[in-house]
């Protein structure tokens, strides 16, 4: 856009006065140079030998923006603009303008007619426009995937939108069964286990066939270790959904918390069937292995592991595990390489059973 308007600028500096030109000229030079305050100088000088001039307008609201005096920007720019209407280099630098003063409504009609997604996005998001936000932010992602601007603003957007619905629903039907297992969620998230686990019984009275209920039931038992009812649900919920990763793995976890250790293993691998190559699946399928007898399987689980994660809780504790395996082989460089990287990922702690 700028090089679009640096051409457009001297096109146009044909039909201004010499004096005026000679200003322009200097103006960009001294911008180029950094020297914004020459600048802005220069250009005022454009605007007032040539008030009709918008380009003396444009690159005066422009050299304000560099500087970040964004207040000081817009008067130029809207006079640009209040000129001809038409100049798609007004409307984007003074949508950036108004939304980094924090005037998101007002700047929003100039970045649509200039189609800046990503500004866009973020100013319909400050203007209570959820929707739009989202769909704004997710095209100028698909841009630009590792811009963390916009995926803090998607993320916010997306989670502002999602408490409106759960709003919406608390409020419209608060005795339905998806506005009882909301209300479980709340209760799961502060740690208030007997209150969900009320919300979700009775969402499971209204709706019994309702998918990731049980399963959430399920996450309130294990969290409170009572395993047998975790079972019991993640059961019912593999039973809904047998084709849930993420259910067969919590089966497996509650099963291996009880010693079943044959039978978790059958639900941590059709875990990993479902969905392969999760952390956290491959860890639990390596130690229901290990305390299986099956060295091999474990040893393999817990290399795909590190093959995906470097470090945290799980590669600590899948190196401490190898560490285990090649020690009861008799290879000890091996252990202690292992025992070397468990270390290093720990920080030089080591866990209960090792001091």
């Amino acid at each position: 856009m700028r090089t679009i308007l640096i051409l457009f600028m001297a096109h146009a500096a044909l039909a201004i006065s010499p004096q005026a030109a000679q200003h322009l000229q200097s103006g960009r030079e001294q911008e180029k140079q950094g020297h914004f305050d020459v600048a802005i100088t220069e250009f005022r000088k454009v605007t007032e030998l040539e008030p009709n001039f918008t380009e003396g307008f444009i690159a005066l609201g422009q050299t304000y923006m560099e500087q970040r005096d964004f207040a000081a920007a817009v008067a130029p720019l809207k006079h640009a603009l209040k000129l001809d209407a038409s100049l798609l280099p007004a409307h984007q630098l003074l949508g950036y303008a108004l939304l980094s003063q924090g005037y998101a409504a007002e700047a929003i009609p100039h970045l649509e007619r200039v189609h800046e997604v990503g500004a866009l996005g973020i100013a319909q998001l400050q203007a209570g426009n959820l929707p739009e936000a989202l769909a704004n932010l997710r095209e100028a992602l698909q841009k630009q995937p590792n811009d963390p601007d916009l995926l803090y603003y998607f993320g916010r957007a997306s989670g502002l939108l999602s408490k409106q619905s759960i709003d919406t629903l608390l409020m419209t039907y608060p005795d339905s069964a998806r506005g009882h297992q909301s209300m479980g969620e709340n209760y799961f998230v502060l740690r208030q286990l007997p209150e969900a686990e009320k919300e979700y019984r009775k969402a499971l009275e209204l709706r019994p066939q309702t998918p990731n209920i049980h399963l959430e039931l399920g996450q309130v038992y294990a969290m409170g270790s009572r395993w047998p009812q975790a079972e019991e649900q993640f059961r019912a919920e593999v039973k809904l959904q047998p084709g849930s990763a993420e259910a067969a793995f919590r089966l497996g976890d509650a099963l291996l918390q009880q010693g079943k250790v044959q039978e978790a293993r059958r639900e941590l691998r059709r875990s990993d069937q479902l969905m392969p190559n999760m952390p956290e699946t491959l860890y639990e399928f390596g130690k229901a292995s290990a305390l299986d007898g099956d060295a091999a399987a474990a040893e393999k689980a817990w290399l795909d592991l590190l093959g995906i994660e470097k470090d945290g809780a799980l590669a600590a504790q899948a190196h401490f595990g190898l560490a285990g395996i090649y020690r009861n082989q008799g290879n000890t460089v091996e252990a202690d390489k292992q025992m070397k990287a468990f270390r290093e990922v720990q920080g030089g702690a080591a866990p209960q059973n090792e001091r």
